[in-house]
């Protein structure tokens, strides 16, 4: 974990409330969607990459999972969300890493990803995350990702980002993931802006 991101995430969860953060949403509704699609059952192993102060977490506990793990760079959104959960954050397992510096000890189900990948605009910490991801996961597993869309934001949070469309995401995962699905989302920000995401359904082979 590079301490310069570290202290970037850090500092925006210290600074503004997780409800007024650009990316945050009431409730997780399109990934929530893409799981009831899957039809993964709640047994199922399910890590919320860069999951921080999200609720899908909390969304999921509701629904009887009971493998959950969310993995974050920053502490203080970790926080957040064990806060806001109360006696049931022991529920989950709570992973403070930048994904680009871990090695997962276990295979999961279904790995999410919203709105990391867009993050990682060298090659290098793009070839850091698949190797992640394909330690991870196991042939079977489900791999969803959304990033802003090609006419999406070309800034979020103060740093740059990576673009996508499906064909452009699904290069960059390689042949080891087959893409079943995709689909545009229109994000609402809290201060009312509109930002287009690519969202994806990947299996891995």
């Amino acid at each position: 974990m590079t301490d310069a991101k570290r202290e970037h995430w850090d500092e925006v969860y210290r600074t503004k409330a997780a409800d007024s953060v650009s990316w945050y949403q009431p409730t997780p509704e399109p990934s929530l969607r893409a799981l009831d699609e899957m039809q993964l059952p709640a047994a199922a192993a399910l890590i919320d990459v860069g999951g921080g102060a999200s609720s899908l977490v909390d969304c999921l506990i509701e629904r009887g999972w009971s493998d959950l793990t969310v993995l974050d760079i920053a502490a203080p959104a970790l926080d957040v969300a064990k806060e806001r959960l109360q006696g049931d954050a022991i529920r989950v397992v709570w992973i403070l890493a930048d994904v680009t510096m871990w090695r997962p000890s276990r295979r999961y189900d279904l790995w999410h990803d919203r709105a990391v990948f867009h993050f990682l605009t060298e090659p290098q910490q793009r070839l850091a995350y698949r190797r992640a991801l394909e330690t991870g996961t196991a042939p079977g597993s489900v791999v969803i990702i959304a990033t802003f869309a090609p006419d999406g934001p070309e800034r979020c949070s103060g740093l740059p980002v990576q673009r996508y469309d499906a064909t452009a995401l699904a290069a960059e995962l390689g042949s080891a993931f087959a893409l079943e699905r995709e689909w545009r989302e229109g994000h609402t920000t809290p201060g009312g802006g509109l930002q287009p995401f690519q969202w994806c359904v990947f299996r891995r082979r």
